[in-house]
Order: C-alpha cells, then sequence, then structure tokens
C-alpha cells in the first residue's frame, strides 16, 4: 500500500467512527455540549426565517394590568375570573384553555361560579408537573417511551376538574429559558395525563388524539414528535402575533365576536409580576400563555417544526458520512483548493439544512459541524503542515463563545447609545424583594398612607441595592427586582447580592417594627435570591424604554420568595448563589439548608437555604 495512502485511510475510519458516535448520542438524547450551540443556530433560523402570521385559530384572552386594576389586584377573583369565562362562553368558541393554576380554594362563592361557568363551554383547566431532581423520563416502551416522569401533579380543586378537562402546562426549556417543546404526556404514578394543548385541542376538534410512538393524530392531522412526545415549538413572531385581546374588554363586552366564534380561546395572565415571561428569538418577554398558544396552534394546523426518529437518523447518517467526504477532499487536494472545496460542503449542508428548516423540518445544525469540524480541521493541518513545513491555524469561533461585555447603566448608556440595543445572555444574581400583605392593608390606609409607606420602602431598596453595586430594574406595585451583573458581569455580583439580602432585611425589618402596631402587625417580606443566566435588553422606543431581565433565572429568583413565605424566613436563596458568594455575607445570621425544594411550575427540585437575623 502507498505510504500515503494508510494515514488517509486511517484518518477516514477515526473520521467515520467520531461521527457515529456523536450520531448514537444524539439519536438517543442529545449531547448537552451541542444542544446550547443547537439552540442558539435554531434562534439564528428562526431569525433569518423571520416573523410569519399567526394561524386565525387562536385566541389569547390576556389578564394584563388593565384587568387586574380593574379587579382590584392579581390573581382575578374567582368570581370575576367565572364572569370571565362566561362572557368567553356565550361567544360560542370551539374550546377554552385556561392556563392559570386553580390548586387552593378561593374566597367566597368564587369558585363555586366559576365551575359552574366551567360547565357551559367545553374548556381545560392547567395542571402543573412536579419532578425529582434525579429523574424525568419515564422507562418503558411504545407512545410513552421517555414520557417525563412527574413526581407528583398539582391538581385543580375537585369542583373544577369536574367541570372541565385538566391538561399539564408544563414546557421544556433549554439552558438559557427559551422554550423549545411541549411534551404531550406526562406520567406521574399509574397515571398519564395530556398536556394543556394537546386537550384544547383534542376538545376543538371533538376527537380523542390517537397516540404511537413518535407521532400523535388531533383529529385529521397527523403530528409528529420528538423523544418523550415532546413538540418542537417554532414561534411565530413576537409578543401579540397570535391575536391577543385584554380580558377587560372582554369583561366590558368590547371585542369582536368572531374574534372567539369557532375559535379556542386561551385565558392567560399577562400582568406585570404576574405570569412567566420566556426569552424567544423574536421577543426577551414572550408570555407563557403565549407559548401554550402556539402548541395548541401546531397541533390544529399541523404547522410545527418535525423533529423526531427520522430526522434525528437522517442527523446521525450525515454525522457519519460528513466528515469522510471532508477528509476525502482534503486528501485529494493538499493546498487551499482542498481547503475551499471541504468549507464549501459544509456551506451546503447548512444551506440545505436552513431551506429544510424553512420548510418546517429541524435537522440539528450544531451536529454536522461538530461531527465534520475537528476531523476535518486535524487532517487538513497536518497535512498542510507535513507538506509546507510551516504551521496553519484554522481558528473558527461560534458567536456563542465570545465574550460579551455589557458596560454600566447612567454613564454607561450615556456614553454609549446602543448598549442592550440586542439582547445579551450573562450570568448574573437577581434578587426579589416583596412586601407580604401590603394589598389588604393598602385599602383600609387610603392612598395617601399608601403612597407614604411605598415611597419609604422604594428608597430603602434603591438606596441597600447602590450601597451593594447592584440595579433596581424595576419596580412592580410593592416589590422591587435588582439585579448584579450590569453593566458588567463581575466576579463579586453573587457576593454582592448575598450582602444585599441581608442588609435590606435588616432594614425592612426595622423600619416594619417602627410603624404603628395596627400596621406592623399586618405587614411583612419576603426576599428570594439566585444566581445564573439571564437575558438583557432594552424595551420600548424613542424616550419611553426599558431594561428588561428575563430568563429562568429570574423565575427561579421570584419563586424563591414563596419558599420564604411558607418557611416563615425572610430570605430563602439558591445554592447556587450560595457556592458563588460564600457564606460569609450570611455569617451574622442562622443560615439553614440546603433543602430540596419543588418550585410552583418549574420542573425538578432546587436545593434552597434560609436565612434569618439572630438577636
Amino acid at each position: 500500500m502507498h505510504p500515503k495512502i494508510l494515514p488517509v485511510l486511517i484518518a477516514v475510519v477515526l473520521a467515520g467512527l467520531w461521527g457515529a458516535a456523536l450520531g448514537f448520542a444524539h439519536l438517543n438524547g442529545g449531547i448537552w455540549f451541542l444542544d446550547r450551540v443547537e439552540a442558539t443556530m435554531a434562534d439564528l433560523r428562526l431569525t433569518l426565517r423571520g416573523p410569519k402570521p399567526a394561524p386565525g385559530l387562536v385566541t389569547i384572552v390576556a389578564i394584563d394590568d388593565e384587568t387586574a386594576q380593574q379587579a382590584g389586584g392579581y390573581p382575578l377573583p374567582r368570581a370575576v375570573l367565572a364572569r370571565l369565562v362566561g362572557e368567553i362562553a356565550r361567544m360560542q368558541p370551539k374550546a377554552i384553555a385556561i392556563d392559570l393554576l386553580l390548586v387552593d380554594p378561593g374566597p367566597g362563592d368564587g369558585d363555586a361560579l366559576l365551575a359552574e361557568a366551567l360547565k357551559v363551554a367545553p374548556s381545560a383547566i392547567a395542571a402543573a408537573a412536579v419532578f425529582p431532581e434525579d429523574r424525568q423520563a419515564a422507562p418503558g416502551s411504545g407512545p410513552i417511551e421517555g414520557v417525563p416522569m412527574a413526581e407528583r401533579l398539582l391538581l385543580p380543586q375537585k369542583m373544577f376538574s369536574d367541570a372541565a378537562a385538566i391538561g399539564v402546562v408544563n414546557v421544556a426549556t433549554d439552558q438559557t429559558g427559551t422554550p423549545r417543546f411541549v411534551p404531550m404526556l406526562f406520567r406521574s404514578g399509574g397515571r398519564v395525563e395530556t398536556s394543556l394543548p394537546l386537550r384544547a385541542a383534542s376538545i376543538a376538534t371533538g376527537t380523542d388524539p390517537v397516540i404511537e410512538p413518535g407521532r400523535i393524530q388531533v383529529g385529521d392531522k397527523n403530528i409528529r414528535t420528538d423523544i418523550g412526545q415532546a413538540l418542537p415549538l417554532s414561534f411565530y413572531g413576537p409578543r401579540g402575533t397570535i391575536h391577543t385581546v385584554s380580558a377587560a374588554d372582554v369583561l366590558a363586552g368590547q371585542i369582536d365576536r368572531g374574534l372567539v366564534e369557532g375559535r379556542i380561546v386561551v385565558i392567560g395572565a399577562t400582568v406585570t409580576g404576574g405570569g412567566d415571561v420566556f426569552p424567544t428569538p423574536f421577543d426577551p418577554v414572550l408570555p407563557g400563555v403565549e407559548v401554550v398558544a402556539t402548541a395548541i396552534s401546531h397541533l390544529i394546523t399541523g404547522d410545527s417544526l418535525v423533529r423526531d426518529r427520522t430526522t434525528r437518523l437522517a442527523d446521525a447518517g450525515i454525522a457519519v458520512v460528513l466528515p469522510i467526504v471532508m477528509i476525502g477532499l482534503l486528501a485529494w487536494r493538499r493546498n487551499a483548493a482542498g481547503l475551499i472545496a471541504a468549507a464549501a460542503v459544509l456551506a451546503l449542508v447548512l444551506a440545505v439544512n436552513m431551506l429544510l428548516f424553512r420548510q418546517g423540518i429541524w435537522l440539528n445544525a450544531a451536529l454536522p459541524v461538530a461531527a465534520a469540524a475537528p476531523p476535518a480541521l486535524l487532517f487538513g493541518g497536518a497535512q498542510i503542515w507535513l507538506g509546507r513545513r510551516r504551521a496553519q491555524h484554522f481558528a473558527t469561533q461560534s458567536a456563542l463563545l465570545q465574550r460579551i461585555q455589557a458596560p454600566g447603566m447612567g454613564q454607561w448608556l450615556a456614553r454609549d447609545p446602543d448598549f442592550l440595543a440586542e439582547p445579551v445572555r450573562q450570568d448574573a444574581a437577581v434578587v426579589f424583594v416583596d412586601l407580604s400583605g401590603f394589598t389588604g392593608l393598602s385599602e383600609t390606609l387610603g392612598p395617601g398612607a399608601t403612597r407614604e409607606l411605598l415611597d419609604v420602602f422604594y428608597d430603602m431598596v434603591a438606596d441597600e441595592a447602590a450601597a451593594s453595586s447592584g440595579v433596581v430594574t424595576s419596580f412592580m406595585g410593592d416589590g422591587a427586582m435588582i439585579l448584579f451583573g450590569l453593566p458588567q458581569p463581575e466576579p463579586v455580583d453573587a457576593a454582592n447580592a448575598a450582602r444585599c439580602c441581608v442588609s435590606l432585611s435588616r432594614r425592612v425589618g426595622r423600619w416594619i417594627a417602627t410603624l404603628p402596631a395596627p400596621v406592623a402587625s399586618r405587614l411583612g417580606f419576603k426576599i428570594g435570591a439566585h444566581f445564573g443566566v439571564v437575558v438583557a435588553s432594552r424595551l420600548g422606543r424613542g424616550d419611553s424604554q426599558q431594561i428588561a431581565v428575563t430568563g429562568d433565572t429570574v423565575n427561579v429568583a421570584n419563586r424563591l420568595m414563596e419558599v420564604a413565605a411558607s418557611s416563615r424566613k425572610p430570605v430563602a436563596v439558591s445554592d447556587a448563589l450560595l457556592k458563588s458568594s460564600g457564606r460569609a455575607p450570611f455569617t451574622n445570621g442562622r443560615l439553614s439548608g440546603p433543602t430540596r425544594t419543588a418550585l410552583r411550575g418549574r420542573a425538578g427540585t432546587l436545593a434552597v437555604w434560609v436565612w434569618q437575623e439572630t438577636a
């Protein structure tokens, strides 16, 4: 055998084995480091595709700020929600999906009124799955293979589940908090529950779904699903792309009947601080109800992305063949021509990938790059070094791996008008603080005294945030959100956030103690903090702009206030924040934990610490 052929054959075999290993791992669920790159490349392909009109089959009725203001706060009183459902039912929708958790009893006769309203029109209400930390996929074969296995389900009250169907509302997000899939089935114990989108679509079509491995038939639509009966999401555009009307307008009888009649109506919260929001390629703060409505539209029209066993097999085949072809081209022409030919083949594969994506077929774009680039670069570099006796550098760096430095707030915005003009993803610490009992207290204090209390509270929050190098990104009624990591991430962000939690807890607690007894006895506070990846951006136009920070880190920090309240401690922080900050900020007090805790509306559990000042 010619001495030049043997190294080429060895390189071809090794490249094929490398591609086969990646393809096999992808075929059986994915590779964590490639999944993150693929998420970014999926966002890029969606952005290049651009927004598209949503099918006119779904209408969102949003419980927005105006609705909450008119109803006297959020959550809406059950009697108001019952009247809203009744008004929608009167306009004869195909189905009503309620993206709200109704697990706790409400005051008065509101629950009974809502249960009666749910009986008027075909409807489905939300449940939530709580997952264990160590295992989320169900064993077995057939249609339920790989289906998420929940530790337990948070179900609506029985009077509601007797009046309406139930569906699980959880979505599957990537590491940045962007929803990528909606699982269609969930297991818990011996029962299998369908998702809220699938339940609503089945009610609307008047048929039971036919569930088979890798596919679900809804009416006359055959929907192909990914591993674990997961429905891939293809966002239509920014918030409002799916027709959205205010619940306040529905209650006032000020909407066109045609927006409801014969459609699926999804009721959900978009009120500030009252509902989950998610970053997407088109909108950094897409309401969770629009994610649910997107999944329902996919099931009714069949326009979801196709990513199933067949596309994964195609991905695996490309991962094996492409590196072999690349090595062959580089061996054929051991010069710049071979490099150009190999790059042209890879570019052609990616171009075809993009064209298929525009047609609704989701082939993995990160996998062929990961399969072909390392063998091609190693072989090509070695050949050029041997042929020309000089080193060649092939430095291709993904935009995902580039470090983005975001400069400061006030002075940085003055110096750089384009600061955060495009969304930025980075590590940051997020702190939420909220006054407990303030809503009921404000009803008795009157507007003047209420404003004075809030002014003092806001000043304390702003002072403590500034003292700890944090930035108050928003005040929300009787609460606030503080960010540590803008304008520029620093190694001490988590420690600064921890110090802020402690100092804010002490100052607010002492302030409450100075208030008159009738006020102090009804007022409390809670603080939650988490450290992780966030998406920071600027919203608005012209002179009306604000900095928005979203992502799973923000949602977790917000939920940790509930943990603090249920633990009867002023401060609850995640283990991620404590590991980054150290224990030093919490030395003058009692720090307890970690405790594995399930957070409302979030899969799995989280290690949580609680802190309380000691005398």
